[in-house]
């Protein structure tokens, strides 16, 4: 097990973080984060340990990379979805084609509007409504 603290020793990646999760099957996943080094000691002593940074590592140790997007479509994808809009000079809101794609919405396909107090709802119309 590490020390107290792990100011000196980098969390394990790769093939070493591998082996030492396998060594330490009997752990809980907390602990498996802990003893392979993914956990900091804060200004008053308390040990905050990084799960998600350890399952990160995992995955990459793994080969696995749960956000990869084909080459082909990372060079045409633009700006990122920012999940805000503004009221065009005519008065429209647009909402971009990053979010009906999302939706897989198809050119004709309606919507009903309910405006709220400050928001507006656009619900799915369907063949039973």
């Amino acid at each position: 097990m590490p020390k107290k603290t792990n100011k000196l020793n980098k969390p394990l990646t790769g093939k070493a973080l591998l082996t030492q999760v396998k060594s330490l099957n009997d752990l809980t996943r907390e602990e498996k984060a802990k003893a392979c080094g993914y956990y900091k000691v804060t200004k008053d002593g308390t040990e905050r340990i990084n799960v998600m940074a350890f399952l990160n590592a995992v995955l990459d140790a793994e080969g696995m990379d749960l956000d990869a997007k084909s080459k082909s479509n990372k060079k045409m994808e633009g700006r990122p979805s920012t999940f805000r809009i503004s009221v065009q000079s005519n008065g429209n809101l647009l909402v971009g084609n990053a979010y009906t794609k999302r939706m897989e919405l198809q050119p004709g396909d309606e919507f009903e509007i309910a405006l709220g107090r400050k928001h507006i709802h656009l619900k799915l119309k369907t063949e039973e409504d």
